[in-house]
C-alpha cells in the first residue's frame, strides 16, 4: 500500500492540458464513516465494491478518483462521548461546559479518524489521500456556512415554531427519518431508557372531564393519559347528536385551572373511542392542526429532559413523564373520573438513536421547504439522468420524495456546524425569537452586521449567534461536490463532476441519498451523480442487522487478521455497550465464534464480500466462506509459483498477445476461455452484478486454469517437442498474466505481488498491476470449436475419476466415441486425458462408435460424444449401486423439477437479476446431465446382474 501511495497511483492522472483521459473519468466519493467508532463489516462491504469498480475502471484506462473522508456524526459521535464521560466520571455535559466538551469530542474524533484511515488501507481502498475530507473541516465549513444564506436568502430555509419529534435522552430534535414506528397490537410493556420498570403501551384509557356550570361530563380516551395535563381543547364531529349540544360549551380541567372549550370538527371519527377527541395542541400533530384552525391555546408542558414543568400543575411539576402517566389514572380514580382501560394497537415512536420514546413537543426551529426540490430530484431519476440500482431501491425512492415534508434542521447539540444565524436584538424593544423576521444570516459576522443594519435601519442592535447546530445529513448532502472543492469553481469540480457512480446501503437512500441529489441540483444545477447502486445489508448469522448497541459488530481487522473468542469477549467489555445488552453480545460470540475467528486476510475478505453482493437480499454474515476464499488465494499462489518455475532462465513472453497458429488443442482452449472471461466479466462489472463478476474469475483461475489447463501442460511441457514446449509456456504465461490482472480488483495485494514477479513482456514498463491493462475480449482468441472438442476432452477425464471415486476400483476405464470425429479428438489427446483423469490412471482404452459396448461395466454419459466405461461386475455388489444409483437419479429428477418451477414462476424472474437466471440454468442443465446419467448407469448395471 505505502509503494502505491509513494508513486501516486491513486491520484487522478490528466493530460499535460489538464484534460481527463480519452477513455473518460470515473469517480467515486466514500460515503463518509462516521467518527463515531470502528468501522464493522458493512464498511468493509462498501470498500470492496467501491475500491474493486476503481480499480477496474483504472485498469481499462480512465482517468479515476476514489474521494476519502470521514463524517462527523453530530448526534452518534456526541451521545458516545457523553455516555462514556457519565459512566467514567458521573458528569453531563453540562457539567464540563461546551468549549470542554467539544475538546474532548475532537480528541475522540482525532483517535478513530486515524483507526478508520488504517482499516481503508488495509482493506486496499485505493482511496487519493491527498483530497481526504471531514465533514467538519474549514473547507466544507465554509461551503455548509454557504448552502444555508444561499438558502434561507432564497426563502428555502426558515425559521418557525412548531412540533418537533423530541429525544428527552439526547435532549434534542431529530428529522423524521430517525424515528422508528414501533407498531403494537395491544397492550405492552416497552423499556425505556431513564425507567428501571417497564412501560405500559397500547392502552387506550377513557376518563372524564365534567362540563362547566353543569354535572354532566363528557368522556375522552387517549393513549397518553399524562397529556392530559396539557389539553386545551375537546373535538367531536358537528353531526354528531350525542354532543351536538355541548358544542360551545366548556369542559374544565380537573388538576389546573383551565377550560376547555368543546367545538365540532369533520376530522374526528364518531366510531373511535368515544368521539369525544381531547386536543392537546402543543404535544400531537393531529391536534396542532385543530388547534390552529380553532385558535387553542398552546401549553407546553414537558421540559427537554421529560420531566413536566409548572404548567402541569404543582401536583405533577417535576416528576418524569412515565411515572405521571400512572399517576394521572389515580388521581383520576379517586376524582371519579376514571371510566376504563382496552387493549389498542398503535405505534410507539423511537429514537433511533438512543430508543427512548419520542416527544412531540413545540420548538422554534430552522426548517427547509422540500416540496419543489423533491420534485426536481423525481425528474433526474425517471428520465434517466439517475440511475438507482437495485429497481425496489428506485420505488422506495419515489414513494418517500412523493409523500416528502419539510426537513427540521436543528440539533440541540454542541458538536457540528453551528447555524450561521443570528438573532437581531433591539435595543429597547421585545424579540420573538420564533419569528422568522428577527433573524438574519451571514457567512461572516460582519455580513450579518450588515444585513441587521439593512433590515432594521437606524436602530441599536446586538447579534446573537443560534446556539443550535445542523443536522449532520446537511452537511453530508453537500458531500459530492463539496469534496471537489465547491462553492469554489475548483480543476476538479470542473473535470470530475458529476461522479460517477454513489455506492451504498439502501437503509439511507433518504438519509442521505435523496438530499444528496435534491442539494447539488439546487446549489450547483447538475447531477451529483451519474449512478446510485444500493448494496445489501449485512446481517448477522441470526439474522440481525449489524448494530454498536447489539454487540454484534465485526470488525474487519479481526476478519483479516484473526482474533481468539478471549479476545472479542475483552474487546466487548473494553467498549461503549450497554450492560444489559453485554450478556447477550457475548453468548452470540461464544455461538457464533466458538474457535474465534481465523486469519482470512484482505483479500479473501474483499472477494468474499463482493461474492456476496448479489442486488437480492441482505446478506447473512458467515466467517467460514470467507475463510474459504483464502485456500482460493493460496490456489492462486500455487499456479503462479508453477507458471514462474516453468518459464526457462531469461525467458521473455511473446511482444504481444497473439495467436501463432502453432497452439495446441489446450492451448487454443484455455485461451477462449480467458477470453470468454474477460468479456463476462466487464459485462458483469458493467452491469453491476458484483457477485457474477466473482464467479466468473473464480471458474477461470480455478477450474479452467488450475484444474485443467496447468495439469494438461505438464505433459506438454515435459515430454512435448520444443517448438510444443515454448508454445505451452508462452499461452501459459498469457493465461497466467490474465488471470492475475483479472483478479486485480478482487485481490489487489496478492495479485500485484505475483503479477511483480511475471516477466514482462517486450516494450512493457507498466511499474504496477494497479495501472495495467484489464483483460478485454479480443476476437481472435474466439474458439468454440476448440471449447467443444476439449469439452469432450474434460468430459471423458472426469468420466474416468468419478467411476474410480465413486466404485473405489482402480481398472482401466474405456472411453468409446460416439462418432468418428469424437474418436478422432479422443485419439489425439488421449495424453491429455491420462493427465486430467489423475495420477493414478496408466491406462485408458479407446473404442470407436462402431466396437460393441463393454458389458459388466458402469458406465459415465458424456453428453453426446462418448460415454466412460469401468468394468464392475464381480467387483461390487450390482444390486447395492442400483438401488444407489437409482437414489440419485430421484433426488437430481425433483431437484430438476422444483427449479423447472422456480424458472417458470414470472415474478420470480421478474424480481432477480440476469445473473442469478443464468446461474439457476446453469444448475438445471446440471441437473439434466445427471439424470441422463444415472439413467444410462442403471441400465448398464442392469447387464451386470
Amino acid at each position: 500500500m505505502d509503494y502505491w501511495k509513494k508513486e501516486g497511483f491513486f491520484e487522478p492522472k490528466f493530460d499535460t492540458n489538464g484534460e481527463v483521459s480519452k477513455e473518460g473519468y470515473f469517480v467515486i466519493p466514500i460515503p463518509p464513516p462516521n467518527v463515531t467508532g470502528a468501522l464493522h463489516c458493512g464498511h468493509a462491504l462498501a470498500t470492496a465494491l467501491q475500491d474493486c469498480l476503481i480499480r477496474w475502471n483504472r485498469m481499462r484506462g480512465l482517468t479515476t478518483l476514489y474521494v476519502p473522508g470521514c463524517d462527523h456524526a453530530g448526534i452518534s459521535t456526541q451521545s458516545v462521548v457523553e455516555n462514556i464521560l457519565w459512566r467514567r466520571e458521573k458528569k453531563t455535559r453540562h457539567d464540563l461546559g461546551r468549549p470542554a466538551l467539544v475538546e474532548r469530542i475532537w480528541a475522540w474524533k482525532d483517535d478513530y479518524h486515524n483507526r478508520i484511515r488504517n482499516v481503508l488501507d488495509r482493506l486496499g481502498g485505493s482511496f487519493d489521500w491527498s483530497r481526504e475530507a471531514f465533514t467538519m473541516d474549514k473547507e466544507r465549513g465554509i461551503a455548509v456556512t454557504e448552502t444555508f444564506v444561499r438558502l434561507h436568502e432564497e426563502g428555502l430555509i426558515y425559521r418557525s415554531n412548531r412540533l418537533v419529534n423530541w429525544c428527552t435522552q439526547l435532549r434534542t430534535s431529530l428529522s423524521n427519518l430517525e424515528v422508528e414506528n414501533k407498531e403494537l397490537t395491544g397492550r405492552t410493556l416497552l423499556d425505556v431508557p431513564g425507567y428501571e420498570k417497564k412501560v405500559e403501551f397500547g392502552v387506550l384509557t377513557f376518563f372524564k372531564y365534567p362540563i362547566e356550570g353543569s354535572s354532566e361530563t363528557i368522556e375522552v380516551a387517549t393513549t397518553r393519559p399524562e397529556t392530559m395535563l396539557g389539553d386545551t381543547g375537546i373535538a367531536v364531529h358537528p353531526n354528531d347528536k350525542r354532543y351536538q349540544h355541548l358544542i360551545g360549551k366548556k369542559a374544565k380541567h380537573p388538576f389546573v385551572d383551565r377550560l376547555l372549550p368543546i367545538f365540532g370538527d369533520d376530522y374526528v371519527d364518531p366510531e373511535f373511542g368515544t368521539g369525544a377527541v381531547k386536543i392537546t395542541p402543543a404535544h400531537d400533530q393531529n391536534d396542532f392542526t385543530l388547534g390552529k384552525r380553532h385558535n387553542l391555546d398552546f401549553i407546553n408542558i414537558l421540559n427537554d429532559d421529560g420531566t413536566l414543568n409548572a404548567k402541569a400543575g404543582p401536583m405533577f411539576e417535576g416528576k418524569k413523564r412515565f411515572d405521571v402517566r400512572y399517576e394521572v389514572k389515580a388521581e383520576l380514580e379517586k376524582l371519579g373520573l376514571y371510566v376504563k382501560q382496552e387493549d389498542n394497537a398503535m405505534s410507539v415512536p423511537l429514537c433511533l438513536k438512543s430508543k427512548d420514546i419520542i416527544e412531540p413537543i413545540m420548538k422554534p426551529q430552522w426548517w427547509m421547504s422540500m416540496k419543489d426540490m423533491a420534485e426536481d430530484a423525481i425528474k433526474v431519476v425517471k428520465s434517466g439522468e439517475i440511475i438507482i440500482r437495485p429497481e425496489s431501491a428506485e420505488r422506495n425512492y419515489y414513494r418517500w420524495l412523493e409523500s416528502i415534508q419539510d426537513w427540521c434542521l436543528s440539533r440541540q447539540l454542541w458538536w457540528g456546524h453551528q447555524c450561521p444565524a443570528y438573532l437581531v436584538n433591539i435595543e429597547g424593544e421585545h424579540i420573538d425569537e420564533t419569528s422568522n423576521d428577527a433573524w438574519v444570516t451571514g457567512r461572516t459576522l460582519e455580513e450579518a452586521e450588515k444585513k441587521a443594519a439593512e433590515k432594521f435601519p437606524g436602530k441599536k442592535f446586538t447579534l446573537t449567534q443560534d446556539p443550535d447546530v445542523l443536522d449532520t445529513w446537511f452537511s453530508s448532502g453537500l458531500w459530492p461536490f463539496a469534496t471537489l472543492g465547491w462553492p469554489n469553481q475548483t480543476h476538479d469540480l470542473d473535470k470530475l463532476f458529476p461522479t460517477s457512480v454513489l455506492e451504498t446501503g439502501w437503509d439511507i437512500l433518504f438519509f442521505w441519498v435523496a438530499r444528496m441529489i435534491m442539494l447539488s441540483l439546487k446549489l450547483t444545477g447538475k447531477i451529483p451523480f451519474k449512478e446510485v447502486y444500493c448494496h445489501s445489508l449485512i446481517r448477522d448469522s441470526e439474522g440481525r442487522k449489524m448494530s454498536k448497541s447489539l454487540g454484534n459488530v465485526i470488525d474487519p481487522i479481526d476478519i483479516m487478521e484473526g482474533i481468539s473468542l478471549k479476545d472479542l469477549n475483552d474487546k466487548l467489555l473494553a467498549g461503549n455497550l450497554d450492560p444489559k445488552e453485554l450478556k447477550t453480545a457475548t453468548k452470540y460470540q461464544h455461538t457464533s465464534f466458538p474457535q474465534g475467528i481465523p486469519e482470512c486476510g484482505a483479500d479473501a475478505t474483499r472477494f468474499a464480500l463482493i461474492q456476496y453482493t448479489t442486488g437480492g437480499g441482505d446478506i447473512s454474515f458467515d466467517v467460514k466462506v470467507i475463510h474459504a476464499y483464502r485456500r482460493f488465494a493460496n490456489k492462486i499462489y500455487q499456479a503462479t509459483k508453477y507458471s514462474l518455475g516453468k518459464f526457462p532462465d531469461n525467458y521473455t513472453p511473446q511482444a504481444n498477445r497473439k495467436l501463432t497458429g502453432k497452439e495446441s488443442l489446450a492451448e487454443r482452449w484455455i485461451l477462449h476461455k480467458l477470453n470468454s472471461a474477460a468479456r463476462n466479466i466487464n459485462d458483469a462489472l458493467e452491469n453491476r452484478e458484483f457477485s457474477k463478476s466473482t464467479q466468473v474469475v473464480y471458474s477461470y483461475i480455478y477450474d479452467d486454469l488450475c484444474n485443467v489447463y496447468i495439469e494438461n501442460s505438464k505433459a506438454i511441457i515435459e515430454q512435448g517437442t520444443e517448438e510444443e514446449k515454448r508454445s505451452a509456456i508462452d499461452t501459459l504465461y498469457t493465461a497466467t498474466e490474465g488471470a492475475l490482472t483479472m483478479i486485480h480488483p478482487f485481490m489487489p495485494f496478492l495479485s500485484e505481488e505475483l503479477w511483480q514477479r511475471l516477466p514482462r513482456r517486450p516494450q512493457d514498463s507498466t511499474p504496477s498491476i494497479t495501472i495495467a491493462q484489464y483483460p478485454r475480449h479480443d476476437p481472435q482468441f474466439d474458439n468454440l470449436d476448440a471449447e467443444t472438442q476439449y469439452g469432450i476432452v474434460q468430459g471423458a477425464s472426469e468420466g474416468i475419476r468419478s467411476l474410480i471415486t465413486e466404485y473405489k476400483i482402480q481398472g482401466s476405464p474405456v472411453v468409446q466415441a460416439s462418432d468418428d470425429a469424437s474418436f478422432s479428438i479422443i485419439k489425439s489427446e488421449l495424453q491429455a486425458i491420462k493427465s486430467l483423469a489423475g495420477k493414478g490412471v496408466t491406462s485408458v482404452s479407446i473404442l470407436g462408435p462402431n466396437d460393441p459396448t463393454p458389458t459388466g461395466s458402469a458406465v459415465y454419459v458424456v453428453g453426446k460424444t462418448a460415454a466412460v466405461f469401468l468394468e464392475v461386475k464381480g467387483q461390487v455388489d450390482v444390486d447395492d449401486e442400483i438401488k444407489k444409483a437409482q437414489t440419485k437419479l430421484k433426488k437430481a429428477s425433483d431437484g430438476a423439477s422444483k427449479l423447472k418451477m422456480q424458472l417458470a414462476d414470472e415474478e420470480f424472474r421478474a424480481h432477480v437479476s440476469a445473473g442469478v437466471l443464468e446461474t439457476e440454468e446453469t444448475r438445471l442443465a446440471e441437473f439434466d446431465a445427471q439424470i441422463s446419467n444415472y439413467e444410462r448407469r442403471i441400465e448398464n448395471l442392469l447387464g451386470c446382474q
